[in-house]
């Protein structure tokens, strides 16, 4: 994985093709301390950055072993390399969130 995400070198050793295929299904995995709401500022976050409502059915959430904090998937069709990597952006701004894959 490189910083800007999944690639791999052509045959020729050239230019690199993406590993995804789009459109596609995508999953995020987003952390942030357990607090109350926090899987529904997620999801209402995901569907600002889609521009489409996102179903709760479309998360699961993970407590830590200590209970500290909850890990939210969310899954979401992406359409471009493009999009993936503006919700990248948005993520790494938010300061809810602790970390994200």
């Amino acid at each position: 994985m490189t910083k800007d995400g999944p690639e791999a070198p052509s045959a020729g050793g050239g230019e690199k093709k993406e590993l995804i295929e789009y459109p596609s299904v995508y999953t995020f995995k987003v952390m942030g301390v357990q607090e109350p709401g926090f899987a529904e500022y997620v999801r209402q976050l995901f569907s600002r950055l889609m521009g489409t409502e996102i179903s709760p059915d479309s998360l699961s959430e993970q407590p830590s072993s200590k209970g500290k904090y909850v890990s939210v998937t969310v899954s979401v069709y992406l359409l471009s390399e493009e999009h993936r990597r503006a919700i990248y952006t948005q993520l790494h701004q938010e300061k809810r969130i602790v970390y994200y894959l």
